[in-house]
């Protein structure tokens, strides 16, 4: 027993989550190899994985589903994917500094355990699973919300970085249900140089303005001041 210790502060600041119960954060940071070799030990981290798995999946799906009402399922099936492999859980579990405080075995400390990515995606699922049971789905929540969620949106936005037209319609379409209009507003310059100048708007009001060497040009860029000038908000 843990008792009133708290030798995980520091991981709890960074997951925004302090544990009522310590042993459930002990057990997930405790690697099978430490267990088979230190008999008195109880518990590792095994179960939890399984059980962090499946509510970090249903975490993803529910926030994917809110936030995008007009894509399919397999548009949030690739994108839940992306977020909840192992590699990005391993890359989370790195940057919360999980592995420092893995329990390993000898063996498994020397081959450079607490890098290994399986250790890391395993520990970062089994940390959601102890919340869980910790705290329920709001505990476990607070920490998707904080390290997960972010990076969804991330996902989002670098998805449409190639194609701001896209990213705005997108944005539009889950914030407003409506879709943006283009509209030509002036053309201007010689007839092998024409400039032209588009607005974009979502119903009655102007999101954005666009000027250049074509329709598509001006469209794109009016789109791009809409997103970079938040007139979506």
């Amino acid at each position: 027993m843990l008792g009133k210790k708290r030798p995980f502060r520091e991981l709890e600041k960074k997951i925004g989550y302090r544990f009522r119960d310590q042993e459930l954060l002990d057990m997930a940071l405790t690697h099978r190899s430490f267990r088979f070799e230190n008999h008195e030990t109880r518990y590792d981290n095994q179960r939890l994985e399984f059980l962090g798995d499946a509510v970090l999946g249903f975490l993803a799906a529910a926030e994917l589903y809110k936030d995008n009402p007009s894509k399919e399922e397999g548009y949030l099936t690739s994108a839940r994917s992306k977020v909840t492999s192992g590699r990005a859980f391993a890359q989370m579990a790195s940057e919360l500094g999980i592995g420092d405080h893995l329990k390993l075995g000898k063996g498994e400390l020397k081959s450079g355990g607490r890098e290994r990515e399986s250790n890391l995606a395993d520990a970062f699922e089994s940390l959601l699973g102890a919340c869980y049971l910790d705290g329920g789905i709001p505990a476990a929540r607070r920490v998707f919300d904080r390290i997960i969620a972010p990076r969804l949106a991330d996902e989002d936005r670098d998805r449409w970085a190639d194609n701001p037209k896209g990213a705005l319609q997108e944005q539009c379409q889950r914030k407003y249900k409506q879709s943006p209009s283009y509209r030509v507003i002036a053309t201007d310059g010689p007839g092998h140089a024409r400039r032209f100048t588009v607005e974009v708007a979502l119903g009655d009001k102007v999101r954005g303005v666009g000027r250049g060497n074509s329709k598509q040009e001006a469209e794109i860029n009016a789109a791009m001041d809409a997103l970079k000038g938040k007139r979506i908000d």
